[in-house]
């Protein structure tokens, strides 16, 4: 049988419970040693103030949070490149990238001079062996000719390198340092690196790979002041670019990474020793690549550069040589800007040992401070100049001797009269009183002598030779006679390129000036009494020349210059001295040795064996 309760019973129950579990809590203590407080509520809160960190940090932060955030950010970064893309094009290149100075070199391909204030000088790729460009690619870019422009793992690999501290590879392709040097600038900016991403793919895209290794090697700075692959060719190894061997490209090609630290002539004991470990990873890339032969890496051994030297400038005679091949330039249409823009590269027909033979020779007797010398030697067979002196200093007297002609021509002048009376001998023409020597003019401007040289209708002027000539005038006069009488114009510019633009050079021998007979009658009387005998008695040289030699000598009639002219069928050489006051630069009378001083410069000159000719005999007690 079941017993019911009333409510108030069970209330009293339920009351009488309560109080007794709140005892018992007040007199026990919890989990943590605390005393309970007897409040229920207060306790709820305590625990839930307890877990509400770390479930807030749950709720903030759970898996799909993240890869909302993840994913959001994948997004925006490629977003935003797609927009800079097409926002930001292939600039044009920066004027530092595309300044270069002007060559001047000598026939055999040396350097004589350089112009200009960037010392670069660009190549075609052609120029550059296939191993020396694999060089290069293996020390900066394996991927090279695989990558689209940029490499995310080189970039990720030099990252870490940098912050590890390793620094022995790089984050850049060879397409974005080519795009930092030619489009761009060396500012280290996040702008900048975003931009030099976004161009190196589009020039991947419109450039072949050639082109772009090109440009890199073109614009690379090597230290030594050197931009570009063939000016630091010049200034390691003192050689072009074309004949740079695999040890001295790899060289080359481990220098770009730091040219200062790395330039052998200047690194101290551990530099050199990260330098050479540089070329051998250079080498050991090429290896793995396949370019390199694995038994020929092992034979290789460290191609030490030469010293640094000066760059060469237009101290001496190289100023003299550079101011007549700009002249020559300029007449063949290639104008003062063109040049002044840099970039060509100028060989000349001087022949080096020639030059510093007519340098000794004039240098060699006693300094006279009234005097200037000029000179040109000329191979009369195809107008080409290969020595020329044109003073004792460019950058002390600007003037050129070899090309100025206010000095009277005087006994130079003489061989022309006669030719022109040979020439016009079938004419007879009747001379005047004005015109005492017909046909002189024609045949003086025939053979080369300017026609504003002086009055031709004076007949003391063209029977004294008072009309004014230089020595390089004068050398195309007798080089055409030497020639049998067709005109030749000397010339010293052998050939001038920049990049696929080539120089249209004027020709150097013409048509017939005067007649073969002509020619020869007047070198047949040059030549008379000068066989093996010294061409300049009692000038105080024991040299000679043992060729039959047509020569002309003496001094000015008012004795401000001396002149000594000799040619043999296959070498030319006018000597000029002039007076010439050192402090105003105004004429002065020259001393009364000038004639044997202007022998002395020839024979001493020529005396040494013309190219095809046997030397000359000297006195057995001369050195």
């Amino acid at each position: 049988m079941r017993i019911r309760r009333w409510p108030g019973v069970l209330l009293r129950e339920k009351r009488e419970k309560r109080e007794k579990r709140e005892k018992r809590e007040k007199r026990e203590p919890n989990d943590r040693g605390e005393k309970p407080v007897g409040d229920t509520a207060a306790r709820r809160r305590r625990r839930h103030a307890t877990l509400r960190p770390k479930s807030r940090l749950r709720r903030l932060f759970s898996w799909k949070k993240i890869l909302t955030a993840v994913l959001a950010f994948i997004l925006l970064v490629v977003g935003g490149f797609t927009v800079l893309y097409f926002a930001i094009d292939v600039p044009q290149a920066n004027a530092q990238a595309k300044a270069e100075s002007n060559v001047y070199l000598y026939s055999d391909g040396t350097l004589l001079a350089r112009t200009g204030d960037i010392n670069r000088e660009s190549v075609p790729i052609s120029r550059v062996s296939k191993p020396v460009r694999h060089a290069f690619v293996a020390a900066e870019n394996k991927s090279f000719y695989e990558d689209s422009g940029i490499d995310p793992a080189g970039l990720a690999r030099g990252l870490v390198s940098t912050v590890s501290g390793e620094g022995t590879q790089g984050g850049s392709t060879i397409t974005q340092q080519y795009v930092k040097n030619y489009y761009l600038s060396q500012e280290q900016t996040l702008t900048r690196k975003a931009k030099e991403m976004v161009i190196s793919l589009k020039v991947d895209r419109r450039e072949s790979k050639d082109d772009i290794l090109a440009g890199y090697l073109n614009t690379s700075y090597f230290g030594r002041v050197a931009y570009g692959i063939q000016a630091a060719a010049r200034a390691y190894y003192d050689t072009d670019v074309s004949d740079l061997t695999v040890e001295q490209g790899a060289y080359l090609a481990a220098l770009v990474q730091a040219p200062s630290q790395y330039d052998w002539a200047v690194a101290g004991p551990t530099a050199r020793r990260l330098v050479k470990e540089r070329w051998n990873y250079v080498l050991d890339n090429m290896v793995g690549q396949g370019w390199l032969d694995k038994a020929e890496r092992q034979r290789m051994r460290f191609p030490v550069p030469r010293e640094p030297r000066p760059a060469p400038g237009l101290d001496g005679q190289a100023g003299y040589l550079v101011d007549v091949a700009n002249r020559e330039l300029a007449a063949s249409g290639i104008s003062e800007q063109q040049l002044a823009a840099g970039g060509w590269t100028i060989t000349l027909t001087i022949d080096r040992k020639r030059q510093r033979a007519l340098g000794t020779a004039v240098d060699a007797g006693p300094d006279r401070p009234g005097a200037q010398a000029g000179a040109v030697s000329v191979d009369p067979g195809d107008g080409r100049i290969v020595a020329l002196y044109g003073g004792r200093d460019y950058t002390k007297h600007y003037l050129n001797n070899a090309t100025r002609s206010d000095y009277q021509a005087g006994p130079a002048f003489l061989p022309v009269v006669s030719a022109s009376k040979v020439e016009n001998h079938e004419a007879r023409p009747e001379p005047s009183a004005e015109h005492p020597f017909p046909g002189v003019e024609k045949t003086a401007v025939d053979l080369g002598i300017d026609p504003h040289a002086g009055d031709f209708d004076d007949p003391e002027a063209v029977s004294l030779g008072l009309l004014g000539a230089g020595p390089l005038e004068l050398a195309g006069v007798y080089a055409t006679l030497a020639h049998h009488g067709q005109k030749v114009t000397p010339s010293l510019v052998k050939s001038a390129h920049r990049g696929d633009e080539h120089a249209d050079l004027r020709g150097r021998v013409g048509g017939q000036a005067v007649s073969r007979t002509t020619a020869d009658a007047v070198t047949g009387d040059l030549q008379a009494g000068f066989d093996g005998w010294p061409t300049a008695p009692g000038h105080g040289s024991t040299a000679t020349v043992q060729q039959p030699v047509a020569v002309v000598s003496g001094a000015s009639d008012d004795g401000k210059a001396a002149w000594h002219i000799g040619y043999t069928p296959q070498l030319l050489t006018v000597v000029g001295l002039f007076g010439e006051n050192p402090k105003s630069g105004k004429q002065v009378r020259l001393a009364a040795d000038g004639e044997r001083r202007a022998g002395r410069i020839w024979t001493d000159y020529m005396s040494q064996a013309p190219e095809g000719e046997p030397p000359a005999r000297r006195d057995p007690g001369r050195p």
